[in-house]
Order: structure tokens, then C-alpha cells, then sequence
């Protein structure tokens, strides 16, 4: 067996009490507690960013395709589902999924209230799969080959308002020449918590907005396009600019709806000032306990010397010293800080207010790179850190060593 390993095994907290035991649980927590803490911090940031990015796409697809107008940014400028992108975007390598849509304002009239709010239309081609976790009551709408569904979803927002329930009727007046108006059947309610999309939009037939504006069969308002890997939404945007027809417009998600996603990295810049102030405590921690560990044990260290020991050979023992509380503290927090997020993804027991954070309860991810590449960063900086106070051992000289108290 290795000397150095053997003897730090002797020394360490589970053979020694008092001072020294103390010394080692305070290492132990200090360092347990960091890593279970930042943990949970990249648990919960992942989950906020995967849950509010995964509402936002599944109303908007990754990139929206349209006409260039310099009208009505409400009302759409119509395109043709016979353009050359429509036709090949299967030909796209990094898109899943296009499907068109069309939106129209108007009022919504309730028993009391009137609400302005945009009429989303969406055809066949919707994923409603996709768009299931935000559907809270009742179903999707039932398309008609035939004829325009008079069917609607509504916000729970929306709904509250204008006290709707599944299953009742309204109706929908458009501003335009002449006006018109629609009778619409609720057949379900969705929640987002996001104002962008709660406060004003509900989802019907595309053909509705088809006969309400005159356009053809074939005509749309847009695209919205799905990609396989949304985190290379930039860099695929070039390319992507030059598959579509010269008189459509690709327009970023994460760039039309900014505030929201420019909230989420605020909140990724503080997880990684949080990062480097734990690991500057955590390696703090480690150097001052070391400094103390040697201090307490400068007899042995002159006992050592007197035997025959070289410095690297002592120096090894304190490090290893040092390799063994880290290791256990590492264990204990992981065991804190994955316990933690396991419990919160089940159960869900920590609630939110929806108004304030877009969700109602603290929502975890799983990155597995993320979190073994944490645990790997405090594994080699607080092991790099042990070497710093070690260094002193060269300096103890045997004589005064042994007599020192």
C-alpha cells in the first residue's frame, strides 16, 4: 500500500476526534453544501429555460416565415402554400416540422365584457401533440374538410374575463370593410402564462380567416417552421435565410419575443457569478483547512522528516488528506442537491406565482453534461488548491518540529 495514502487514512476524521474531527466535518460541509447548492442552482435554471422556451415554441414553431408588409403588422399579408419553400422544405436537413397559420384582429363579446384579441389560425398541420401541455380544459378543434370549424380555443386569462367555460358560444366581431362577425363554439382553454400570448390570442380554423379576408384555398399567413436542435436556432438562421423565396421574411423567435428570452440569460449570468463565488469559498475553505491540518500536525511532520521522509512524500499525505474529504463532501452533495431535484421534479412540492415567473410550480431539467461537468470543475479546483498549502511543508525543519506544541 502507498505510504503516504496509508497514513492519511490514519489521520483522517473517522480515526481522530477533538480538533481535527471538527476541522474535517467543517471541510466536509463547506463543501457538500457549495456543490448540492449549485446543483440545484443549474437544476432549476435548466428547468426554467427548457419549460418557458418549450411554451413559446409550441405556439410559434423556432423561426416564422412571411410576407413583407408594410401594412397592418397585425393582419397578415397573404403567401402562397405553392412557394418553393413550402414545397421543399423537406429538403432542409435540420427542419422537422412546418406548419402555416394566419392571424385576424377583432373584439370578442361577452354576456358583459368586450376583449380585443387576435385570432390565431391553424390548420391540420398544427402540432397539437406539441401544444397538449398548455391545453388545461376541454380539446383541440375538430377540422372540417368541407368548411371553415367554427371552433375556438380561448386563454384562461381570456376566459376569466369573459367568464367562459368549455362548451359555450361567442362571438367574434372583425374590423374591416364591411364589418363582420362569427359565431364561435369554446371547445377548450389553454394556460401559457405568458402574457404575449394569454392577454390576447385565440386559436380557430385558418380557413375562417380565409373567408374573412377573400383568400383562396392555397394562401396563408405564414409559416411556422420547427428545427430538430433549437439551441442552434442563430446559427441556422443564415442558411435558413437563403432556402426561403425572395419576397418572404424569416424572423427569429427568440428575437421577436426578446424580453422574455433576454430575461432567461439575465438569469443564466447569475448562476455563473454564483458559480465562481462558490468555488472561490469552497477552494478557500480547502486551503485554510489544510493550513490548519498542518499546523496541528507539524510534529508528525518533523517525526516524518527525522525518519528519512522527503517533503513530496509528506506533501503527498495531506493532499491525499485533502482528495478524501473532498471526495466525501462531493458524495454528500450530490446526494443533497440530485435528491433535491428528483423529490421537486415528482412532486413538485415548491409552488410559484404563474404572474410572476410564467409558471406555477419550480420547474427542473436534467442536463447530465451540465451537472457532471460541475462536479468534474470542483473535483480539479479544489484538488489544483491543496498543493498551494502543502508547499509550506518544505520549510519545517525536524528539530524545531518535534519540539513545536
Amino acid at each position: 500500500m502507498n505510504l503516504s495514502y496509508f497514513i492519511a487514512k490514519r489521520i483522517s476524521f473517522k480515526r481522530t476526534g477533538g480538533f481535527t474531527g471538527t476541522i474535517h466535518n467543517i471541510a466536509v460541509a463547506s463543501i457538500s453544501i457549495g456543490l448540492a447548492i449549485l446543483l440545484i442552482a443549474f437544476l432549476i435554471l435548466g428547468g426554467f429555460r427548457h419549460v418557458i422556451a418549450e411554451k413559446v415554441f409550441s405556439f410559434t414553431g423556432h423561426y416564422q416565415v412571411h410576407r413583407f408588409s408594410a401594412g397592418n403588422i397585425l393582419d397578415d399579408t397573404p403567401t402562397s402554400k405553392n412557394s418553393q419553400f413550402y414545397k421543399n422544405y423537406q429538403d432542409i436537413p435540420y427542419i422537422s416540422h412546418v406548419q402555416e397559420f394566419a392571424q385576424k384582429p377583432g373584439l370578442l363579446k361577452g354576456d358583459e365584457e368586450v376583449e380585443g384579441v387576435i385570432l390565431k389560425g391553424v390548420g391540420e398541420s398544427f402540432d397539437v401533440e406539441t401544444f397538449s401541455t398548455s391545453l388545461k380544459e376541454g380539446r383541440f378543434i375538430n377540422f372540417d374538410d368541407q368548411a371553415a370549424s367554427n371552433e375556438i380555443l380561448v386563454s384562461r386569462t381570456i376566459a376569466n374575463k369573459l367568464l367562459l367555460s368549455v362548451g359555450d358560444k361567442i362571438t367574434m366581431y372583425f374590423v374591416q370593410d364591411p364589418p363582420r362577425y362569427r359565431r364561435f363554439d369554446v371547445v377548450g382553454i389553454y394556460e401559457t402564462f405568458l402574457e404575449d400570448f394569454d392577454d390576447r390570442i385565440i386559436i380557430g380554423d385558418i380557413q375562417t380567416i380565409r373567408n374573412l379576408n377573400g383568400w383562396s384555398k392555397d394562401k396563408v399567413g405564414g409559416f411556422e417552421v420547427f428545427i430538430h436542435d433549437p439551441s442552434k436556432i442563430d446559427q441556422y438562421a443564415d442558411d435558413f435565410y437563403d432556402w426561403v423565396d425572395y419576397d418572404l421574411n424569416v424572423v427569429k423567435v427568440t428575437d421577436k419575443y426578446i424580453q422574455i428570452f433576454d430575461w432567461l440569460l439575465l438569469l443564466n449570468n447569475n448562476v455563473y457569478v454564483f458559480l465562481v463565488l462558490i468555488l472561490f469559498v469552497a477552494a478557500f475553505n480547502m486551503v485554510s483547512i489544510l493550513f490548519i491540518l498542518i499546523m496541528e500536525r507539524t510534529q508528525m511532520i518533523g517525526v516524518l522528516k527525522a525518519l528519512g521522509s522527503r517533503n513530496r512524500q509528506i506533501r503527498r499525505i495531506f493532499v491525499w488528506n485533502g482528495i478524501r474529504i473532498i471526495g466525501r463532501g462531493m458524495l454528500i452533495g450530490n446526494l443533497i442537491g440530485l435528491g433535491f431535484g428528483f423529490i421537486q421534479d415528482k412532486f413538485r412540492i415548491i409552488k410559484l406565482d404563474p404572474e410572476n415567473y410564467y409558471m406555477d410550480y419550480v420547474p427542473v431539467h436534467w442536463e447530465w453534461a451540465y451537472l457532471i461537468g460541475l462536479n468534474v470543475l470542483i473535483v480539479v479546483v479544489t484538488t489544483a488548491v491543496l498543493f498551494i498549502p502543502a508547499m509550506m511543508i518544505a520549510n519545517v525543519k525536524p528539530i524545531k518540529a518535534i519540539r513545536f506544541d
